[in-house]
């Protein structure tokens, strides 16, 4: 059982804030990978929640070997999303609000394909033509994407 599930057996649906990662997975030809969530039937980035006793970066190769099947060689942080507006409930009511780090990966091994539970597709967009029914919060991280020079991004 996962720290937050334990946290909702005592909580049940309340609001909690949510330490989490966010892959920006980027092809040759930079396209995204983006995921067809199962629960909101929305697209997103693969990621999730940091365990207890578990890194940033080791939450970003486990979520995105779950999620994804790849396994993350190399990731550059790229954004800290925390604020008012990274708040959303997940279609069971669970609500939630998230404190994300972002990264880059442009290294990574495998073949992209959904595990099913989270899941339903993978698949690479190109940058000018993603999905318009994107998950909220992940919408804000792809445009700071698209302008991102480098410097890391405290978006709040």
């Amino acid at each position: 059982m996962s720290y937050l599930q334990e946290i909702r057996k005592e909580i049940g649906s309340r609001r909690v804030f949510v330490p989490g990662v966010r892959a920006i997975i980027v092809d040759d030809a930079g396209s995204i990978l983006l995921q067809h969530r199962r629960d909101n039937t929305l697209w997103g980035l693969p990621g999730g929640s940091v365990e207890i006793d578990e890194t940033a970066i080791e939450a970003l190769k486990r979520e995105v070997k779950e999620e994804t099947a790849l396994e993350v060689v190399e990731a550059e942080p790229m954004a800290l999303y925390c604020g008012p507006h990274q708040k959303f409930s997940y279609p069971n009511g669970d609500r939630v609000q998230c404190f994300a780090v972002a990264f880059i990966v442009h290294k990574w091994e495998g073949t992209p394909h959904a595990d099913g539970l989270e899941g339903s597709t993978v698949r690479f967009f190109s940058i000018s033509e993603l999905p318009e029914s994107l998950v909220p919060i992940h919408q804000q991280t792809l445009e700071d994407y698209v302008r991102y020079d480098g410097t890391f991004l405290l978006s709040g």
